[in-house]
């Protein structure tokens, strides 16, 4: 009798082990599926011509961002605005998105020129020297 409880005592725990590893698997392919979403996503420099961008006030900023935030919204998780530097007569805006194209179709329906498009291999800053 002692030999068949530690028979069925050795069954449980070995299928316990399989259960935890058909779940730590499960959750291994989920990881990597949410992984390789990222990695699709590439940093973009665009370069916009804009006439006079380093003396926009405060409002129309906040009118460029708000029609830029609402044409991403609609166009879903495949394209984030990151964030733009204004100066003399240019925006330079850094983005992530799947591909250029993205970035085409967000320029056409927010109305944004669009004067080079760089994808960016590699970022750097003072914590790189460390």
């Amino acid at each position: 009798m002692k030999h068949i409880t530690h028979q069925l005592s050795l069954l449980m725990i070995m299928l316990l082990f399989a259960g935890y590893t058909s779940m730590a698997q499960t959750s291994s392919s989920k990881k990597q599926d949410q992984t390789q979403k990222e990695i699709t996503m590439k940093t973009y420099l665009i370069e916009r011509d804009i006439p006079g961008a380093g003396k926009l006030n405060a409002d129309e900023l906040k009118g460029i961002s708000q029609k830029s935030c609402s044409v991403l919204k609609d166009m879903g998780p495949k394209i984030e605005w990151i964030n733009s530097y204004v100066n003399g007569n240019k925006i330079h805006c850094i983005y992530k998105a799947e591909n250029e194209e993205l970035l085409r179709e967000h320029a056409k329906k927010g109305g944004f020129p669009i004067t080079s498009i760089t994808e960016v291999n590699s970022i750097i800053s003072p914590a790189t020297a460390n």
